[in-house]
């Protein structure tokens, strides 16, 4: 089951990620309310995690098991090549950073299990340690669980998102938490046990999905609740990351996956759909190739908001480029090697 429309929420997410990174001098912080929604636009690794979930109940559903040596090489083989790339991208000027230590936490994908070390070289890397997390959890939680409809793990998950958001709200406001930049901010944001949770309740949406897939047009749902996420962040000040934004997150997945409407028409557009297909690539290596361009313009006297246009231009550009000659020829490469 292939469900175009959602691809390109992927690259719309990445590109907000994009942007909260960039520079806080950038114009778009400087309206009032709009510069709120991309303080908090790494919000976005949330949906990622979530969707991330949802997927892969919708792409597995029809399987009475997986296998697991097939699913971890397809996995690797999907992620793992443009994971080095953005390291050694990030070293091209940021190589003083590098040492034996950190490059054996970055390749093996554990900086995020230590809390201290998950900003380590290029920093949009801390996800690949929960992403390894779900990946090694999945085939079991399929396995021994969905394929089976135990229903015992939705009380589980459910248990798990309650804990998990309780105990943000009281770690952020504890005299524990020292703040950003600090070891206490990266195990509350980046510990991978803080996101299991995003990835369990996007399964059980996809279990949701796929017993109920009927269509029909939802574009004014999808645009209310895109509404009331932005307004969220505009104007909530919870603590948002780590899986409370599911409340709106799973249902705008859902019905967005559901809807027949204009809105699908033009998200399933195929320059829009490839685009999606490229947001990984625009997740992994945006920071690299921001460090990059600045290092090329800085003999320039341009100004931000100019550099800004520049930059977004060459990140679109690079990620195509990326995704078209290094991710799918290896990861295609790499599903056919049969090391068995």
């Amino acid at each position: 089951m292939k469900i175009s429309q959602i691809t390109f929420t992927r690259f719309l997410a990445a590109m907000a990620i994009v942007v909260s990174h960039f520079n806080k001098d950038l114009f778009l912080y400087k309206i009032d309310y709009i510069s709120n929604i991309f303080l908090k636009a790494n919000v976005g690794v949330s949906y990622f995690f979530i969707l991330s979930g949802f997927i892969m109940i919708v792409a597995y559903h029809k399987k009475d098991k997986i296998e697991y040596f097939d699913y971890y090489r397809n996995r690797f083989a999907r992620i793992y090549p443009l994971y080095v790339l953005g390291l050694l991208l990030y070293l091209v000027t940021r190589y003083s950073n590098f040492s034996i230590y950190k490059g054996f936490l970055y390749l093996f994908g554990l900086q995020s299990w230590i809390p201290g070390e998950a900003m380590i070289l290029n920093f949009p890397g801390w996800s690949i340690s929960v992403e390894f997390l779900f990946y090694l959890l999945f085939p079991l939680l399929y396995n021994y669980f969905y394929s089976k409809g135990n229903k015992s793990i939705w009380v589980v998950t459910v248990i798990i998102w309650i804990m998990t958001q309780v105990f943000c709200s009281l770690y952020v406001d504890s005299s524990y938490y020292k703040g950003p930049h600090t070891a206490s901010h990266e195990l509350l944001y980046y510990f991978p046990l803080m996101h299991i949770n995003e990835f369990l309740v996007g399964n059980l949406a996809g279990l949701f999905f796929v017993k109920n897939s009927g269509q029909k047009n939802y574009d004014v749902s999808v645009v209310i609740i895109f509404g009331l996420i932005l307004l969220s962040l505009i104007f909530l000040p919870w603590f948002y990351h780590n899986g409370l934004m599911a409340l709106l997150f799973i249902p705008l997945i859902v019905l967005i996956s559901k809807n027949n409407g204009i809105l699908t028409k033009v998200f399933s557009l195929k320059p829009l759909e490839y685009l999606g297909e490229a947001s990984y690539a625009v997740y992994i290596t945006h920071i690299p190739v921001l460090y990059i361009l600045r290092e090329v313009v800085s003999k320039y006297n341009f100004s931000i908001d100019i550099v800004f246009g520049i930059y977004i231009i060459v990140v679109i550009l690079t990620s195509i480029l990326f995704y078209q000659c290094i991710e799918k020829p290896l990861r295609d490469y790499l599903k056919k090697v049969n090391i068995r």
